[in-house]
């Protein structure tokens, strides 16, 4: 139980680190205050151009699956579930700010890298066949996920791995909770489209 609770830890000191904001404030410019506010890869790409969104995504995909490698060395099977869960909250909900981070889902992609790499490969293919007649990122994300969902139950997945998939899915449709309101309004922001000051 004390490994357990300290992966869980560890995944959430890793999932926490602020990629997005940081590369923000190398700039000057807090992403929070532009767009989403959050500070993952699609904002920092609205807000700080492609470079600084690739280097976001890479990194946040890198402590995703950092934290699901110590855990399960660590810990095994129920610490890569542990520590990937917590990785994707401490990205979502990081303490140093204030708990208002990314959306979770290039960190969530990590963590299911470790075991299914053809699997996330599959997701960010249909994540794309989203976006590319709407132009809708947050489509994308959601697409993605769902899609990885239902590859580990389609693949009899150990029963660990499927009810981590469904967390970090839930995670990440809470985290676009507003976005899925935009999409069914029709009015969700667009891919090209520039992050504007938030009021």
């Amino acid at each position: 139980m004390a490994e357990l609770v300290s992966v869980a830890i560890l995944g959430y000191l890793l999932g926490s680190i602020p990629v997005g904001f940081l590369m923000g404030k190398l700039r000057g410019i807090d992403v929070r205050r532009y767009g989403s506010g959050a500070t993952g890869g699609t904002n920092v790409l609205r807000t700080l151009g492609p470079w600084a969104a690739l280097f976001t995504v890479l990194c946040d995909i890198g402590k995703g699956l950092l934290a699901a490698y110590l855990g399960e060395r660590l810990a095994g099977e129920w610490g890569f579930v542990a520590a990937g869960l917590l990785a994707s909250l401490g990205h979502s909900y990081p303490v140093w700010l204030r708990f208002r981070g990314g959306k979770s889902v290039a960190t969530s992609g990590g963590v299911m890298l470790l075991h299914y790499p053809l699997a996330v490969l599959v997701g960010i293919a249909a994540g794309a066949l989203a976006v590319v007649p709407t132009r809708w990122v947050s489509l994308g994300s959601l697409t993605a996920s769902l899609a990885v969902v239902l590859q580990l139950f389609l693949l009899d997945a150990p029963l660990s791995h499927r009810l981590l998939v469904v967390a970090l899915a839930v995670v990440i449709y809470v985290r676009h909770w507003e976005n899925m309101k935009r999409i069914a309004a029709g009015t969700e922001n667009r891919l090209g489209v520039k992050a504007r000051p938030r009021a």
